[in-house]
Order: structure tokens, then sequence, then C-alpha cells
């Protein structure tokens, strides 16, 4: 068994933090960008595009690296139902609870704003449910995600730690990032082939929501948190993605580049997608090793938006469509209302997280954690 980390590990916690919080300009920039969204600026700004497709480009890719990470810490803390609902819990009871507080109000705005709410009887029952399915999800989806890998992880991580019981000798020495670039490469390309496949034998399971969700999503971002259970149990892998690495940061440069192109001149009918796949899986090392230099230290502050990232990201995502369907017509300068609009977004999320917290119901609703009584033991957070 794997020996659980003797220190905290405030860079990863940092990390998924920030990540998640990059949200809220990643959805701010998108109205300004030229990438069609719910509600859009009268004209789109270069720099706002750009700025957009940066954070695209890694962001939640990372982000279950880490998810992994701590997931399958915790699999070798409790018994396996134990984990499993607790896993389940902590992100499955955040996800319904915004459904009916936060996504359902935003799907009645969006219905309102774009003037679709008088033709929604003239929608079949099939349309009905798949519209729903995609605005009441909407920006939850990677909790949706999160579930369905859990599960996954039953199996997988079992898997895993039978590996590791066997012959670990053998299992660390295959992993160098040359080895892993090109296993990722592999796994693109595959993933690439799949969605191609579905694309020619039956194109409208690729615009089913639900499926989107659960299946598509899940086997794009599946190795990104496989990853991260492997970073956990090989103490060198992990020293391989907090070093700076030059090749690695040229890499994700290049990779960079070529997600930019395809997003200018690919097409969802056009390889776009697939391509997609291939040159996003990179960037790992690049940004654990900057984490891990600047934000592996503990401070109050850093711990506030630690706890209030998850909060922040649920309510952020109605706030900026609220912003971008009533303010931003009225603010001229794409530029100038980003900064309104991070203003507003930011400062009514931290108004809202402080309200939450004073009131045990949403506490509970929002973070999926039982109140902790404080004369017993608390778990470890992640």
């Amino acid at each position: 068994m794997s020996k659980l980390p003797a220190q905290r590990e405030y860079f990863l916690d940092s990390i998924r933090a920030w990540l998640m919080l990059l949200g809220i300009p990643f959805h701010i920039s998108l109205i300004y960008s030229s990438h069609v969204w719910h509600v859009n600026s009268a004209a789109p700004s270069w720099w706002l595009t750009l700025f957009n497709d940066f954070i695209h480009a890694f962001r939640m890719q990372v982000f279950f690296v880490i998810s992994g990470y701590f997931s399958y810490m915790l699999y070798l803390r409790y018994p396996m139902k134990r984990w499993w609902k607790v896993r389940v819990e902590r992100v499955g009871i955040p996800m319904l609870t915004a459904i009916p507080l936060l996504t359902l109000p935003q799907f009645l705005m969006l219905q309102h704003v774009k003037g679709k709410a008088d033709s929604w009887h003239t929608l079949s029952v099939y349309d009905k449910y798949n519209t729903l399915v995609w605005d009441l999800i909407s920006h939850l989806w990677f909790l949706l995600v999160l579930v369905v890998l859990t599960t996954l992880g039953l199996v997988l991580f079992r898997k895993l730690k039978q590996a590791v019981a066997a012959n670990p000798d053998t299992l660390l020495s295959q992993l160098t990032l040359p080895k892993l670039t090109l296993m990722f490469l592999l796994l693109g390309v595959l993933y690439a082939a799949f969605r191609r496949t579905l694309l020619v034998l039956y194109p409208p399971i690729l615009s089913d929501g639900l499926f989107n969700f659960a299946v598509m999503q899940t086997l794009f971002y599946l190795p990104f948190f496989v990853l991260g259970a492997l970073t956990f149990i090989t103490p060198r892998l992990k020293a391989l993605f907090i070093t700076p690495s030059w090749g690695c940061t040229l890499g994700a440069a290049l990779a960079f580049v070529a997600y930019l192109l395809n997003q200018r001149y690919g097409s969802g009918d056009g390889w776009m997608y697939e391509t997609e796949s291939v040159i996003t899986m990179w960037m790992v090392n690049v940004v654990f090793s900057l984490g891990h230099r600047l934000l592996h230290f503990q401070s109050a502050r850093v711990t506030y938006f630690v706890n209030a990232s998850l909060f922040i990201y649920l309510v952020h995502h109605p706030l900026t469509l609220l912003f971008g369907a009533w303010i931003t017509p009225h603010i001229h300068s794409n530029t100038l209302g980003f900064i309104c609009g991070l203003i507003f977004v930011v400062g009514c999320a931290i108004a809202l997280y402080e309200v939450h917290l004073r009131i045990p119901l949403l506490r509970f609703l929002f973070s999926g954690k039982p109140e902790v009584n404080k004369a017993q033991p608390k778990e470890v957070r992640n």
C-alpha cells in the first residue's frame, strides 16, 4: 500500500483551486471572443480570443490529473465502498443542488434572452429532453464526469493497486516523460478515431447531451485521471512533473500553436475535435512545476480561495450570462467590459459564498460534506 503524503500538498490544492477559478475569466472572455456562445459582444476582441484559447488549452486536462491524484490518495485511506460513497457525495450533491438553484434559472433566463420561450412547445419530446440536458448540466459537466470516473475507479484503482503490489519496480521503470508523451499521443489518436467513426456511422449521437457528457468527455479525460493516480503512486513520476523541463515547455508551446491553428481553420466536420484531442494532451509538467515553485506554501488567503473555489465556480456561470445578456451591450469597449465583468462576477460570487457559509444546509449542499463535530477529529480535506 502506498504511504500517504507526509505533508499537505499545498501546491496541488492551490493549482486545482486556481484552475477552477480560471473558469471566471475563461467564460467572461468567451463573451468577447470570436467563438459563438450563449451571449456575445457586438464585435470580437483578438486578444480576448487568444486569452480564452490559452486557458482552454490546458485547464481541464490538468484539473483531472489532480483529481485522479487526490482520488487515489483517498482510495488508499478508505474501504472501497466508503471511498466511492465519499467521492460521489462530494461531487454529486453539489451537482444536484446546482441544477434547480442555478442552471434551471439560467436556462429560463437564456430562453427569454434568445427569444426561444415562445417556440418551446413546437419542439419534439426528444429535442426538449436534449435541450434540457445540455442546459441543465451546462458548466456542471465536470462533476458528472467525476462521478463516472469515480465509478470506473472502483475497477481501475483496484487493478493499479494489484499491479503495484505484484511488481512495483516494473511499473516504475516504464514511466518516463517521453513514453508518457507517446502514450498520450496514441490515446489521442484512438479517441479521434472513435469520434470520427461515430460521426460517420451515426452523427446525431454526438449531439446528444447526455452521451457527450457521460461518454465522450469521460473518455477524453480518463487518461488524465489515471495519470493523476499514477503520479500519486510513483514519486519519481511526480518528481518529473514538478521539475521544470525546457523540452516540455517547448512542446507545450508548439502544441498551443497547433491548437490555435486548429481553432481558426478547423470545423466540426473537418477533424477539428479529433485533432484537438491529440494536441491538447500536454502542459502537465509546465503547470505542475510552476505551481510547485510559486504556490507550495500555506496562507489564510490561499486557503480561503481553495475552500471557496467550487462554490464560486458553480455560481459564476449564471452571473456571467446575466452580465453578458444585460450589461455587456451597454459597454462599448471589450477590454473595459471584460474588466467590469470580472469585478461584477467575482464580487457577486464572493458575496454569495459568504452568505452560504452562514446557512448550514447550503454549506452541505454545495460541498457534499456533512457538518463535522468539533469534538471529533476532522477528515483531511481534499
